[in-house]
């Protein structure tokens, strides 16, 4: 009987695979988007090598240069919570398709059983109490449906398209977290640079202030020389407050992201590293350099999931045939269960047509065809967004070498200015008004400076994030 089971079992299981799919055949819609990236002046820098590797090929360790910022990368991949919390979800994901994947295969248990009942004598023909026991024992397979219209295997392909694309969501949170950490780390060196900035301003301002005190009490100047070098002491000391307390909320932004605190031997230092290792930017199409963002195949798991759905609302307008039996051993007693002659066997196949259901079957179809719609407009969305975003990126990129060298050639030119008015006002020859207002232009032309280098620093990181980014070589 065992023997009989199994072999009923396996004929289900093959008819189940040979039944058909009523899902439409998937067609990847075409990219919604230009087919070269946009040319003109603010992309003059921008050009790739034919030769280059896509950013999406190489690994984070790979792209990044500095070693400290590497190491701090490596902390909040192991420690960010919002990570793990995408990591567990793709486990949760995993074993739901698990279950999904199950139902297309019979289920089959074992089970021995016993059952007593007590007649009371009253009730008996012969006036006396009996009690009554029978024994069961062998397999059984549990209401198994046989798959000839794709049901079961289209909400496996569901089920399994939706575990993909929680795959892509953490790749692409993966992305985005060591982008995160990579410009909270810049921009932490960025206001430390504001802060050391601001107190060489101080100590200057200081000297210039003690300088125009006494000249003042030698009569030389008025006090209005002497207020408006302290209005520069005041003012130096407020950026002073003020970066002091930015340093402290970047360190704290750079720790929330690390999910630890980060050692002191990997702080910045104050300066800016060259960020890439990638010396140039990869050539191709845009629909082939953006398809590979986690972004976008997340949205096309989506898609996918959303067209295998049809088929199974296509199935439920055709018959459903189910299959339950068991076979093995009956007997009254404990000791006979398995003895020759206790066979026992039951095999209930069920057929169920749909008939009338109020339209629920014709809505449920209508909902689905819609969710498809919606997934290929979220599809066409995403892939837009990313093209804008690496646009975006590569007009930055294209400019930011000459954007640096003016404002260079900016501080440059201030700190000659503010030389020459420093050194008049210390013959005497002019006012301390013009030495504050070059001072100020100084000041103003450094802050810009530091500006400029973390925007090219950022660049550097933005363009890793949209082109798709690059797994970890190393798990």
């Amino acid at each position: 009987m065992k023997k009989s089971i199994l072999t009923l079992a396996a004929v289900a299981a093959l008819t189940s695979l040979a039944g058909c799919s009523l899902a439409p055949v998937y067609q990847q819609p075409a990219a919604p988007v230009a087919q070269a990236w946009p040319a003109g002046a603010a992309y003059a820098n921008a050009g790739a090598q034919a030769d280059a590797k896509p950013v999406s090929e190489i690994a984070w360790q790979d792209y990044f240069a500095d070693e400290r910022l590497r190491k701090v990368i490596a902390l909040a991949l192991a420690n960010n919570r919002d990570l793990r919390v995408s990591a567990l979800n793709i486990d949760k994901a995993r074993a739901q398709y698990g279950i999904d994947s199950a139902a297309q295969l019979p289920k089959i248990s074992a089970a021995v059983s016993q059952s007593a009942s007590r007649t009371p004598a009253n009730s008996s023909a012969d006036g006396e109490a009996r009690i009554n026991r029978s024994y069961n024992g062998g397999l059984a397979l549990a209401s198994y449906e046989l798959d000839f219209f794709g049901k079961v295997r289209n909400l496996s392909e569901a089920g399994l398209q939706s575990y993909l694309g929680t795959e892509e969501a953490q790749r692409a949170q993966q992305i985005s977290l060591v982008a995160e950490v990579a410009n909270a780390y810049l921009t932490l060196v960025a206001d430390q640079q504001r802060l050391t900035l601001a107190a060489d301003t101080l100590k200057n301002q200081q000297i210039a202030y003690e300088l125009s005190q006494r000249r003042f009490t030698a009569g030389a100047t008025s006090g209005l020389d002497r207020y408006e070098a302290q209005s520069s002491v005041e003012a130096a000391r407020n950026d002073m407050a003020v970066y002091t307390a930015q340093v402290a909320l970047d360190q704290n932004a750079l720790t929330l992201l690390v999910g630890a605190s980060v050692p002191q031997e990997l702080q910045p230092q104050g300066q800016f590293e060259p960020v890439s290792r990638v010396a140039a930017l990869p050539a191709g199409l845009p629909s082939a350099q953006l398809q590979q963002r986690p972004d976008v195949l997340e949205a096309e798991r989506t898609l996918r999931a959303a067209n295998a759905n049809i088929g199974v609302a296509r199935a439920a307008f055709f018959p459903s045939i189910t299959l339950t039996g068991s076979g093995g051993s009956a007997s009254g007693s404990l000791a006979g269960l398995f003895r020759a002659g206790s066979s026992a066997w039951s095999f209930l196949p069920q057929i169920s047509l749909p008939i009338f259901d109020g339209g629920a079957n014709r809505a449920n179809l209508t909902i689905a065809k819609a969710d498809k719609e919606i997934a290929v407009a979220r599809y066409e969305k995403a892939i837009q967004s990313a093209f804008r975003e690496v646009a975006d990126a590569l007009a930055q990129h294209g400019t930011l070498e000459e954007r640096l060298a003016s404002q260079q050639a900016l501080v440059e030119v201030s700190g000659k200015s503010y030389g020459i008015h420093q050194a008049r006002y210390k013959q005497g020859s002019e006012s301390y008004l013009n030495v504050l207002v070059s001072q100020r232009a100084l000041y103003a032309a450094q802050q810009s400076l530091i500006s400029a280098r973390l925007l090219q620093s950022s660049n550097a990181v933005t363009l890793y994030k949209v082109l798709g980014g690059g797994a970890s070589d190393k798990g």
